[in-house]
C-alpha cells in the first residue's frame, strides 16, 4: 500500500515580492490568451497531445516520442494510471539546460542513475480533468520517473529554464504548460521542499533501505490547485501594491 502523500496548504502569495508577481501576471495572460485560442476551435490541451495518437491508453506516453525542446533541454509527456482524473503531465528539465552549480544528492545508490548530459529533473506533475483543465500539482518518487535526483533547492532553481518553444504537438499548448509551471512556481516550489522532507523522514523508519525505490513511497507530495483563482489573486496584489 502506497503512503499517503504530503498535501501542502496554499502559499501566501502576499508574501512574494513584486518582480515574482509580475512574472506570474504575465504566465497568467499568457495562459489566458491559450485557452482563448484553444477555446475558440472547441479544444484543449490535453486534447492537442492525444490528437492522432490512436486509442487513449494506460500507462502509454503522449504524444508518442515525448515533447522535447533541444534548445531548453525542457521535455514533458502527458499519460493516465491515477485515480481523481482523467491523466497527467510530467515536466522534466534535462542536464544540458540546467543552471550552473546543480548536482545530484550525494548517496550511493545514485550510481545507477542517469548521469553526465543523460541526467535529467522531473520538476512537476501536472492532473487534468476530463474537460482539459488542471486540477492537482503533484511530485512522485525517483523510481516513479526514472529521473537523476536533485535536491530540492536545485530542482527549485530549474523551474524558471522549463521551456517548451516549438509547434510540436500544439503551440498554444506547449505555451500553456511552461505558463502554467510560472503561474504556480510558488506552489510548485514548496511541493519539491516537501518532498525532500518526506523521503527524509522515511530513512529512520526503514534503516538501510532505499527510499528512492521504496514502492509505498510513490505520491510524495501534492495540492489542489485553481487557476482562476491563481490569477485573481496574482492581479488584485498587483493593484494594491
Amino acid at each position: 500500500m502506497s503512503a499517503t502523500p504530503r498535501e501542502i496548504p496554499a502559499p501566501d502569495l502576499a508574501q512574494l515580492d513584486r518582480a515574482t508577481l509580475e512574472v506570474m501576471a504575465t504566465a497568467a495572460e499568457e495562459i489566458d490568451e491559450c485557452t482563448r485560442v484553444l477555446g475558440k476551435a472547441g479544444l484543449n490541451p490535453v486534447g492537442e497531445v492525444l490528437k492522432g495518437q490512436g486509442k487513449f491508453v494506460k500507462m502509454s506516453h503522449y504524444p508518442k516520442g515525448d515533447v522535447f525542446d533541444r534548445d531548453t533541454q525542457s521535455q514533458y509527456y502527458y499519460h493516465a494510471h491515477r485515480g481523481g482524473e482523467h491523466g497527467h503531465f510530467h515536466c522534466f528539465l534535462r542536464a544540458p539546460g540546467m543552471p550552473a552549480g546543480v548536482a545530484p544528492v550525494a548517496d550511493p545508490v545514485s550510481r545507477d542513475w542517469p548521469s553526465g548530459d543523460k541526467a535529467l529533473a522531473h520538476l512537476i506533475a501536472v492532473s487534468m480533468d476530463r474537460y482539459g483543465k488542471p486540477i492537482r500539482l503533484f511530485t512522485t518518487n525517483r523510481w516513479v520517473t526514472g529521473e537523476t535526483w536533485y535536491p530540492a533547492a536545485d530542482v527549485i532553481r530549474m523551474l524558471p529554464h522549463f521551456v517548451i518553444d516549438h509547434a510540436h504537438p500544439s503551440w498554444p499548448t506547449n505555451r500553456w504548460l511552461t505558463a502554467l509551471l510560472r503561474l504556480f512556481r510558488p506552489q510548485i516550489a514548496a511541493l519539491i521542499l516537501a518532498r525532500d522532507d518526506v523521503l527524509a523522514a522515511h530513512r529512520p523508519e526503514t534503516p538501510g533501505a532505499n527510499p528512492y525505490a521504496d514502492r509505498a513511497l510513490e505520491t510524495l507530495s501534492e495540492t489542489a490547485i485553481d487557476v482562476a483563482r491563481q490569477q485573481a489573486a496574482v492581479r488584485k496584489l498587483l493593484r494594491a501594491a
